[in-house]
């Protein structure tokens, strides 16, 4: 793969993780100040959203510098080793636990979405964990097909 094609594709990372890092410092609070307005007599309300959704950045920050690493093993021609395995599998992880995180939070945008009336906070919140299912379950496949590959590639190294 030409160097061009992989430092496009470590641009988009970089490029991924800006929106986020910009809802992190700018929506989060706000989000956090709409659920202890909703629910005055709950005043943990708003932390509980903050641990949440601060809990989801950090999964998402780590698969996006585990898909950086890769990118640098395809760059130094180290594509069928060991390491992008392991890196495929670290995405898969940040993915399910990313997903896992908004399972739990789920409760807290239902009950925010209840008060207020939105029912498109709860079908964003689907999104986010059907979105995170598919990328964990191409990681895994990924991972498989890299695996075997690596496989054949050392049964021809032994055989000839």
């Amino acid at each position: 793969m030409e160097r061009g094609t992989t430092l496009f594709l470590k641009a988009a990372v970089i490029v991924i993780g800006i929106p986020v890092l910009a809802m992190c410092i700018f929506l989060v609070p706000e989000i956090a100040e709409f659920a202890a307005e909703l629910y005055p007599d709950y005043t943990y309300m708003k932390y509980l959203v903050f641990i949440d959704l601060y809990a989801t950045a950090l999964p998402f920050y780590f698969a996006l510098y585990q898909a950086f690493k890769l990118l640098g093993y395809i760059d130094k021609k180290e594509a069928f080793s060991e390491l992008s395995v392991r890196a495929l599998k670290k995405i898969k992880y940040c993915a399910i636990t990313f997903s896992s995180l908004y399972v739990v939070g789920m409760p807290l945008f239902y009950l925010m979405a209840e008060v207020d009336d939105a029912p498109g906070i709860i079908v964003i919140g689907m999104v986010l964990i059907f979105a995170s299912m598919v990328v964990a379950v191409f990681a895994a496949v990924l991972q498989k097909l890299l695996k075997e590959a690596i496989d054949i590639k050392s049964e021809n190294d032994l055989t000839v």
